[in-house]
């Protein structure tokens, strides 16, 4: 069962990954929905979800299908591309390869290969109680240059701090991983060539 804390964490990360997709889209190509490409490989940023207290975040890339002719080359693109991935900064929980058969309109087949990475996280590790207090120093004194957001049922700006955290943990944590990715991609592709 959730609790309150998970929910509004859960609610706070999804804020903070759609911050990332604005930024991603901004830098780079952006593409429908929750998408962007960078050099010609797609990536999206899932949305997060809550298990078991602890809140997953998702992230994909396309497989350049393009440049890779036969399924062992599928295949060995892909073991290289996990093998990139886990000398990241914090291991990824599940990687895995999948393939998307329907067209975005859901009206024509369109064969995709993506590689989905998953990232788990325990609530705690969204924010950090010293952050937090020398945050709420800095809003006593008047010194706390961000705007808090308007959070209908917080009614504390500890409790507000806290949420806005939370987001921002998020889009640096859905950052590094995708620039993790995004290396991994271009590692992998330059090995191959």
């Amino acid at each position: 069962m959730s609790t309150l804390k998970g929910i509004l964490f859960s609610q706070f990360v999804n804020e903070g990954l759609v911050g990332l997709v604005e930024e991603m889209q901004t830098k780079y190509k952006p593409k429908k929905g929750r998408r962007f490409n960078h050099d010609n490989i797609t990536y999206e940023v899932g949305r997060s979800s809550l298990n078991e207290g602890e809140v997953q975040i998702e992230i994909s890339s396309k497989i350049p299908q393009d440049d890779l002719q036969t399924p062992k080359e599928m295949k060995t693109y892909f073991s290289e591309l996990k093998k990139a991935i886990s000398h990241g900064k914090k291991k990824p929980d599940m990687v895995e390869m999948e393939n998307i058969v329907w067209g975005s309109k859901k009206d024509s087949e369109k064969e995709r290969d993506y590689v989905k990475v998953i990232y788990k996280y325990a609530l705690d590790e969204f924010y950090d109680n010293k952050e937090i207090k020398k945050r709420q120093q800095a809003l006593d004194s008047g010194t706390y240059k961000e705007k808090l957001p308007e959070i209908p049922s917080i009614f504390t700006n500890q409790g507000r701090l806290v949420l806005q955290l939370v987001s921002e943990k998020a889009q640096e944590f859905g950052r590094g991983h995708l620039e993790t990715l995004i290396a991994a991609n271009a590692k992998v592709q330059t090995k191959i060539k």
